[in-house]
């Protein structure tokens, strides 16, 4: 048996709310598999399990709020479900045995597990409906069966407000809408748990700052050569090669690549870099691109690209938002040319890269034009010092110098 809890998706969460179960009870779970939708304040997350099972429990409704560590399901397995799937099949008892519904049970599915039977008989293929999609499905008077998804992923809510929306016309708007009580957007609740988990940050964090000039013309010829023999969807990014820069000088420095908790430095176990990303609703979000030291440059550069796709879209998993072992952000594209920021706790330093502009520089005692960006880091002085902060961006620099050892 294994407790499947609410996790914690950051050091800025300290609640969640269940938006959706992706399984149901009796289905088998593996590793890495998708289970549920949480929304946290800053965004819908997809998380993974990370014990391998057969659902036997559904302990939250989608829609409720609960603390994290809470547990929200419970795995097994699969021999309870098994036995009580077998129950119907012994001889009854003697005296009055009506069928009783099965033991296993939960609060969550006992209500609608009838219905999702209905439902499943009603759907042709035995397409599966996820508990809030069933729901929504009835509160909008949308028929399953004309519901369609991609693949066969089970319909979900999207799925069902899309067709929906096709059903009825757009709601007009009330001319006067009093509301209950005002919840606060989602940009206000991510505005509030940003200045919380920053201000814990300034408050408990020593910051030092460190900044570098990096002289980049050897990486843009190396990126205009590559980029000659690449498709135009695949060619790469000042950013890309700037990241694994960061990504080996972390893994040579593991100083800077952990946590400080309970007192003391804990390393990574792994470069797992944090990109800072912004949200087009405001606000913004660090998911973790996983062992970037042992990508490729073009595996790096897909990655990124990955993350910010399904940042913005709200579809980063758990893992990305927990992992993080240093984060990097770059404001280039904002036309900054520095960025000294603040360290996300409880991760040690964080890495700023600002906008490439041509300089004025000199090589060889002979003065040229040359493309250049400030490379910042904020450090944790409790974990390092100003030494190991500058060995750290001059190791930066120097990768940067040679783009093919990337």
């Amino acid at each position: 048996m294994a407790d499947f809890t609410m996790p914690s998706l950051g050091a800025d969460m300290d609640e969640g709310t269940l938006q959706e179960w992706l399984v149901k009870p009796g289905d088998t779970v593996h590793k890495g598999d998708i289970v549920a939708v949480v929304d946290t304040a800053k965004a819908n997350i997809e998380v993974e399990s990370f014990v391998e099972g057969v659902v036997q429990q559904l302990l939250v409704e989608p829609g409720t709020t609960v603390p994290v560590g809470q547990v929200l399901a419970v795995l097994g397995n699969g021999v309870a479900t098994a036995s009580s799937a077998e129950e119907p099949a012994e001889p009854p008892a003697p005296a009055e045995a009506p069928p009783t519904p099965p033991p296993t049970s939960p609060p969550v599915a006992s209500e609608s597990a009838p219905e999702e039977a209905r439902v499943a008989a009603e759907r042709p293929g035995s397409v599966r409906v996820t508990p809030l999609a069933r729901r929504l499905a009835a509160e909008l008077g949308v028929d399953l069966g004309t519901v369609t998804t991609t693949d066969d992923a089970p319909i979900r809510a999207k799925d069902v407000r899309a067709a929906a929306a096709v059903l009825r016309p757009a709601p007009e708007p009330t001319s006067e809408e009093p509301g209950p009580a005002q919840q606060p957007s989602k940009a206000e609740a991510m505005r509030t748990v940003i200045a919380n988990l920053m201000s814990r940050s300034k408050r408990e964090v020593p910051h030092y700052y460190l900044s570098t000039t990096v002289d980049l013309a050897p990486a843009m010829a190396w990126l205009h050569e590559r980029n000659r023999a690449l498709d135009v969807s695949h060619r790469l990014v000042p950013a890309a090669l700037m990241l694994k820069a960061t990504a080996l000088a972390a893994q040579a420095t593991p100083a800077l690549n952990g946590f400080w908790v309970d007192g003391g430095f804990t390393p990574g176990g792994a470069v797992h870099l944090g990109i800072a990303i912004s949200l087009r609703g405001g606000g913004l979000v660090a998911p973790a691109l996983h062992d970037a030291a042992d990508l490729s440059v073009e595996e790096l550069m897909a990655g990124m690209r990955d993350l910010v796709t399904r940042a913005r879209a709200g579809r980063l998993r758990g893992s990305e938002l927990s992992d993080s072992t240093i984060t990097v952000t770059n404001l280039g594209e904002q036309g900054v040319e520095a960025v000294h920021g603040v360290i996300y706790p409880p991760q040690v330093a964080l890495v700023g890269f600002g906008r490439v502009v041509e300089r004025p520089w000199a090589v060889d005692g002979l003065i040229g034009v040359r493309p250049v960006t400030t490379l910042t880091l904020a450090g944790d002085h409790r974990a390092t010092d100003g030494f190991t902060g500058a060995r750290f961006l001059t190791d930066i620099e120097q990768r940067l110098q040679h783009p093919e050892e990337l």
